[in-house]
C-alpha cells in the first residue's frame, strides 16, 4: 500500500511550504497584538468595584477624562492634514528632481531622531529662552518671548515635524507608482498643470492619501511624550494617552486604564473607517464605472 506523502497531503488542504512560511508571521501577530488586545478589553471589564461597566461610566461622567478626546482630536487631526496636503506638492516636486534621494533623506531625518530627542530640540530652538525668541527680542522683533512651548502650539509642530517624514514616504511611493505617460497625454491635450493634477494626478491619489490620512492619524493620535515635554500634561494637552497613563501607573487602576485604551482604540477605528467609507463616496474605480 502506498503511503501519500506529508507534502501531499498538506498541499491537497492548502497548507503548501509557501502557506506554512505565514505561520511565524501569524503568531507573532497573536502574540504580540491580539492576545494583548484581548486581554486589555476583558481587563477593562474587571474594575475595582462596580458592575463591568463601572470603567467607562466613569470615564464619560467625568469631563476631566471625557474632554481628553476632543483634546487629541484637536491636537491630532490639524497635524495630519497638514502633513498630508503639504507632502503632495513635495513629493510631486521630489519626482521630477534629477537626484531625489538627498531632499528625502533630509525630509526624513526627524525618523531616526525620535520624538524625544525632537522635543528637547524644540525646547533649545523655541523656549522662552531658545534660539528663535532670542533673535526676535535682538533685532526687535518682538518685545518679550514668543511661547510656542508647554501649550498646544508645542505639542503641533512636533507631531507636524516627527509625522511629516512618515507621511512623505507613504505619498511618495503613490506619486512614483502614477504612470507619467497619462500626465503627458494630458498636457499634449491642453490641459493646464492645475487640471492636470485636479483630473489625472488627483483621482488617481486619492486612494492612496486615504491610506495615509489613515496611518497617519493613528500615529499622531497617539501623541504622548511631546504632550508631556512640550505641552501642558494638566492642563490644555491632556491627551487621552496621559489619561491611561495616569490611570495604570499613578492610581495603578489597570483595569481603567484599560478600558479608556479600549476607547482610544475605538475613536482611531470610528475616524478609520469614516475616512474609508469616505473614499468609497468619492473615488470610483475603472471597475465601478465612476469618475476618472
Amino acid at each position: 500500500m502506498n503511503t501519500v506523502p506529508l507534502s501531499v497531503r498538506l498541499a491537497q488542504r492548502g497548507l503548501d511550504s509557501v502557506t506554512l512560511l505565514v505561520l511565524p508571521a501569524v503568531l507573532c501577530v497573536i502574540g504580540l497584538f491580539v492576545y494583548p488586545f484581548l486581554y486589555g478589553l476583558v481587563l477593562s471589564f474587571a474594575p475595582k468595584t462596580g458592575g463591568i461597566l463601572a470603567n467607562y461610566r466613569k470615564f464619560f461622567a467625568d469631563p476631566f477624562l471625557y474632554d481628553t478626546i476632543g483634546t487629541t482630536l484637536l491636537i491630532a487631526v490639524p497635524a495630519t492634514l497638514l502633513n498630508t496636503v503639504v507632502s503632495i506638492p513635495v513629493a510631486l516636486r521630489v519626482r521630477l528632481m534629477a537626484k531625489p534621494r538627498l531632499l528625502t533623506t533630509i525630509l526624513v531625518i526627524p525618523i531616526t531622531l525620535g520624538t524625544v530627542l525632537v522635543a528637547e530640540g524644540l525646547l533649545n530652538y523655541l523656549g522662552p529662552r531658545g534660539w528663535l525668541n532670542r533673535a526676535l527680542l535682538e533685532f526687535g522683533l518682538s518685545d518679550h518671548p514668543v511661547r510656542l512651548v508647554h501649550n498646544y502650539w508645542g505639542v503641533f509642530l512636533s507631531l507636524v515635524i516627527t509625522g511629516f517624514p512618515f507621511t512623505f514616504l507613504l505619498t511618495q511611493s503613490y506619486v512614483t507608482g502614477i504612470d507619467p505617460s497619462l500626465e503627458q497625454a494630458g498636457a499634449m491635450l491642453g490641459a493646464r498643470a492645475p487640471a492636470r493634477f485636479r483630473r489625472i494626478l488627483l483621482p488617481l491619489l486619492i486612494p492612496g492619501l486615504t491610506v495615509t490620512l489613515c496611518l497617519s492619524f493613528v500615529q499622531a493620535f497617539s501623541v504622548f511624550p511631546s504632550a508631556v515635554l512640550l505641552g501642558a500634561p494638566a492642563g490644555p494637552t491632556r491627551v487621552i494617552s496621559i489619561a491611561a497613563y495616569q490611570a495604570a501607573f499613578e492610581q495603578y487602576d489597570y483595569s481603567m486604564a484599560s478600558a479608556i485604551a479600549m476607547i482610544m482604540a475605538a475613536v482611531q477605528v470610528l475616524i478609520v473607517v469614516a475616512l474609508l467609507a469616505a473614499r468609497g463616496l468619492v473615488y470610483r474605480g475603472p471597475a465601478g464605472g465612476g469618475k476618472g
